[in-house]
């Protein structure tokens, strides 16, 4: 035959030979070659990393400082084309498309949708950088603004906390999640990366390329996930020594991965429904909970002063933030926007997947607009409520714990100056540990799922093997160079797949039209 994209119902025939790729084995159904090159790469970067630690920390190091200064330009452009293209296509005519067709219903009510979302999504980060970045960027604000300029320099500061966790991140996230839900459920195609390019190679998405591009996901999503199972470790770690005068050494590190992996394993198993969702819903209540004493016990109307402006400020500075050209802070630049637009990138399988899973029913304008707009809007009042809490301090009350203070213990800080501080802080170390397992058993089914060629129902044992596999990837790069290193190995597997995400924009319209237009 052809290998042109084939019909709707062909391709859904074709679907199903993915099977014909799955081997059984040790008790376990997986996708070959998929399964044993992903696990053989993720292996041999950890022994790699633990024999060679020193060489590998300046090898890391040198790596993303070359790719950032290399490929800012395209980074940038990858995110800014991406939050347009899902913009475009949920205000036109193909945001009528239903997810599953047109009779299908919503398996997860809003609620519980928008927790595994913003969980799966956000998870750890805003936890460590809600205080730290509106803080950082307001003493060394970037574009060119004065630091001496108290006001403006607040004003961009928060704007561009909240432009490294807005539409730019949520619409790298959204355009995966789309792609793989339409293919998945309106063309009955396996649940991998592979199949968002149906309509553009065809056939040979079971060759060689689809076995690429479903490695390169599961990478990607196993280093982005170890970049935020390190982040996690070290701002428990530092909330422990900080509380109760607990080492903070690499031991104490590794120790709080093993502990918060192990726990992960349970939830794994639980699966979906009894697991994952239900550690979703007890995150965004605490996480709730947390946000509203901050905002009571805060200074409350400055908080919502801030809440307002900093929307404001955010739409006002958001062309000169996603700009790359003639950039005098390409230091800031590259170390934290690029950083930020490439760890999105590696973390879309991972994310996109996740909600493409629980986002059957839902049309296509209705799945962009929670996706990109809602969690926007709570980052952003996250933002505004605990960075403009630590920036009052700052300003107000010439209180410069935050400043002062290590990245991991900027949060432990701000609560310093607020009651109950020490209820409140031992309150967020259980909360950063409770999203550490959401992003560890979320990582693990997402890349259990790509392995098995898209099939949902494996045996528990695959998804154990993958979240173990993240906490000693994650141990591994600690000591390989810290965080650094983590960073740097997201940054490189990053790279080829914006390219996989730019590609993918153009087979989701072209399969968003034939289904608009009827074709089969």
């Amino acid at each position: 035959m052809s290998d042109e994209p084939e019909t709707k119902a062909e391709a859904k025939d074709i679907g199903h030979q993915i099977g014909e790729h799955n081997v059984q084995v040790l008790g376990l159904d997986i996708h070959n070659p998929v399964f044993m090159i992903s696990a053989i790469l993720a292996v041999t970067v950890v022994v790699t990393t633990l024999i060679f630690q020193q060489q590998a920390a300046v090898i890391f190091a040198d790596l993303r400082a070359w790719i950032t200064s290399t490929f800012d330009w395209f980074f940038m452009i990858t995110a800014n084309v991406i939050v347009l293209f899902c913009l475009a296509i949920a205000f036109s005519g193909l945001g009528r498309v239903r997810l599953g067709g047109e009779g299908a219903v919503p398996r997860y009510g809003y609620p519980g949708w928008l927790a595994m979302l913003f969980a799966a999504g956000v998870g750890i980060g805003l936890m460590f950088f809600g205080v730290l970045e509106p803080v950082t960027h307001t003493l060394n604000p970037p574009i060119g603004i004065d630091p001496a300029d108290i006001a403006q320099a607040r004003a961009v500061g928060m704007s561009t906390a909240i432009f490294h966790w807005g539409l730019h991140a949520w619409a790298i996230y959204a355009i995966v999640g789309l792609s793989l839900a339409f293919f998945c459920f309106n063309r009955g195609m396996p649940l991998t990366m592979r199949s968002a390019f149906y309509p553009l190679i065809g056939r040979k998405v079971w060759g060689p390329f689809g076995h690429f591009v479903d490695v390169v996901a599961v990478l990607a999503t196993l280093f982005g996930l170890a970049v935020s199972l390190g982040l996690g470790a070290e701002q428990i770690t530092g909330g422990l020594n900080y509380l109760f005068g607990v080492a903070p050494g690499n031991a104490t590190k590794v120790v709080v991965i093993i502990v918060i992996i192990s726990i992960a394993l349970v939830s794994v198993i639980a699966g979906l429904d009894r697991g994952v969702k239900r550690l979703s819903e007890l995150n965004m209540a605490m996480a709730a909970v947390l946000l509203l004493f901050v905002l009571l016990a805060g200074p409350t109307t400055a908080i919502l002063v801030t809440i307002f402006k900093s929307f404001v400020d955010y739409l006002y500075y958001l062309p000169g933030l996603s700009n790359w050209i003639g950039r005098e802070d390409s230091v800031f630049l590259h170390d934290w926007t690029i950083f930020y637009w490439a760890w999105w990138i590696s973390w879309s399988p991972f994310v996109g997947m996740f909600i493409a899973r629980i986002s059957y029913g839902r049309t296509v304008r209705e799945f962009t607009v929670w996706a990109l707009l809602i969690p926007t809007l709570i980052g952003l009042v996250w933002m505004a409520t605990f960075g403009g809490t630590a920036l009052d301090q700052l300003f107000a009350d010439g209180y410069r714990g935050v400043a002062d203070s290590v990245p991991e213990l900027a949060l432990f800080k701000m609560l310093e100056g607020l009651p109950f501080n020490a209820v409140v802080s031992t309150a967020s170390v259980v909360l950063i540990a409770i999203f550490f397992v959401t992003s560890a058993d979320s990582g693990s089914l997402v890349m259990d799922t790509i392995t098995a060629g898209g099939k949902l129902d494996v045996p528990a044992r695959q998804r154990v093997f993958w979240c173990l596999l993240a906490g000693m990837v994650a141990i591994a790069l600690m000591l390989g160079g810290g965080i650094a290193s983590l960073q740097s190995l997201t940054i490189s597997i990053a790279l080829p797949f914006g390219l996989v995400l730019l590609l993918m924009c153009v087979g989701l319209h072209r399969g968003l039209r034939e289904e608009r237009s009827g074709s089969r």
